[in-house]
């Protein structure tokens, strides 16, 4: 048997029993109360030299948008530093046991979509930064962000504490679970709204019931003729998207008549080569639509100067539209504490990481690397625009209804982790006490101390005039 198998995969035909004292084993280097260490030391990376880092490849009208969304709250700030969370956890204990990360787990990528079935899903979101990595960064990256946001909501200290306990709790009981089963049946596990409802409805309050229904119809109406209603209206007999800048830019508000239609011409050709990547069927299925109209779009926190644009597409007629969405992929912020993707492209690389760790994909995700107008070639990725999407508001949640969305975010993180790592050495690692979880809850608060002190870092070289912010 390896002494130190570089990741959980090489531990894959190993019998059960080796892989359990392989993991149990982890816990003499890594103890599990090691995992509440968090300390900034005089070494730590500037965090705003981090963040200008990233915004040295973007958009530069649109890196005033990022600063100002960022500022305006600790929370805010915490969704868009994923880079500098990712130097920070370079640093803490790890077991050596690997799986693929979503590289940005946050509360709030954690949400409501909609199967190919047409079944609604509880299941992570996004995955600009995903790559193979350390299981417990992307449980760390939740607990934090759980505390952060009981800190802005008001909770007191033992409040916030018993959330990430149970958050922590369902992941580590969660992958106990998955551990049991086999391959096919992990592979096939998935949250679909009635399983939800059975499993954590009984935790909520009537209120929380209800707000839970709610959102299961509010994501069914979010869908692609909602968004088609909202986003588009009729010029001179044609469907055109609506301007709103600096959201969302009509091509002819955004570039002189010179260049617009050289990069009108790109992202037809995007669209067209991108559907290569998909299955032969969904690609059948894309080549019946044709593209009319596309916007540059501004979305997220994090993600804010990335090139975005949406895309309309018509099939049948005029009135039987088709969104997407076409995102800038770069080099995911944990590459340089990870090593780099083994794909050939960082669309490719965010595809396979999402379809990886997700119970079900959109199908129409696929990727495309494409010729800008400045010439030079960057990497994206394409799925649908808002089909059957439903976040929640992290500022509406009373303490029992964040500690139950918090366990559904343990136990989703847990089967997306289960799938791709070794869950059996994951598991016993963890083990049936709590040492793990109280652990977290530790290292949550001291994460959220430090998260406040960089947030306010920003806001100050914001008010000084270091660094431009732009409210959008």
């Amino acid at each position: 048997m390896a002494d130190n198998p570089p990741d959980g995969h090489d531990m894959r035909h190993w019998t059960t029993r080796q892989r359990a004292a392989f993991g149990k084993a982890a816990r003499a280097a890594a103890p599990r109360s090691s995992h509440s260490e968090f300390a900034s030391g005089p070494g730590r990376p500037d965090p705003l030299e981090i963040i200008e880092k990233q915004s040295a490849s973007r958009l530069p009208d649109l890196v005033p948008v990022r600063y100002g969304r960022m500022s305006e709250s600790p929370f805010r700030f915490y969704r868009g530093a994923a880079g500098v969370m990712a130097s920070d956890l370079a640093g803490t204990p790890t077991t050596g046991l690997r799986t693929q990360l979503c590289g940005d787990a946050h509360m709030l990528n954690f949400r409501l979509l909609a199967s190919p079935e047409r079944r609604l899903m509880f299941d992570i979101n996004d995955f600009d930064e995903t790559l193979p990595g350390p299981w417990e960064w992307d449980v760390k990256r939740l607990a934090a962000s759980l505390v952060i946001a009981g800190r802005a909501n008001g909770f007191s200290a033992k409040e916030r504490a018993a959330i990430v306990r149970a958050g922590v709790r369902s992941y580590r009981e969660s992958m106990r679970t998955f551990a049991g089963l086999g391959n096919l049946a992990v592979w096939y596990a998935q949250f679909d709204v009635d399983r939800v409802r059975d499993r954590f409805a009984a935790d909520l309050s009537a209120r929380g019931r209800e707000r839970w229904a709610q959102a299961v119809a509010k994501a069914r109406a979010h869908d692609t003729l909602q968004v088609f209603d909202k986003l588009t209206h009729v010029v001179d007999g044609r469907r055109r998207i609506i301007s709103d800048p600096p959201l969302i830019t009509r091509l002819e508000d955004l570039l002189p008549d010179d260049r617009r239609g050289a990069v009108e011409q790109q992202i037809r050709t995007l669209i067209a080569h991108y559907g290569e990547t998909l299955q032969s069927d969904r690609r059948f299925l894309l080549q019946q639509y044709r593209v009319a109209d596309m916007a540059r779009k501004v979305v997220g926190v994090g993600s804010v100067g990335t090139r975005c644009w949406i895309v309309l597409l018509l099939g049948k007629d005029d009135e039987d539209p088709l969104f997407l969405q076409a995102k800038e992929a770069d080099e995911s912020v944990l590459a340089p504490h990870v090593g780099n993707s083994a794909y050939r492209t960082q669309g490719e690389r965010v595809v396979a990481g999402q379809r990886l760790m997700q119970a079900t994909s959109d199908i129409f995700l696929g990727w495309e690397r494409a010729e800008g107008i400045d010439g030079r070639r960057r990497d994206f990725y394409v799925r649908q625009l808002r089909d059957w999407k439903w976040v929640a508001a992290a500022e509406d949640m009373v303490p029992r209804g964040m500690r139950t969305f918090g366990e559904l975010c343990g136990a989703t993180l847990a089967r997306a982790h289960a799938r791709s790592g070794d869950r059996v050495a994951i598991a016993a690692y963890l083990g049936g006490g709590d040492s793990f979880d109280r652990a977290l809850v530790v290292f949550a608060e001291h994460y959220a101390d430090q998260n406040e002190r960089d947030h306010q870092a920003l806001v100050d070289a914001v008010r000084t005039g270091r660094l431009p912010a732009e409210a959008a």
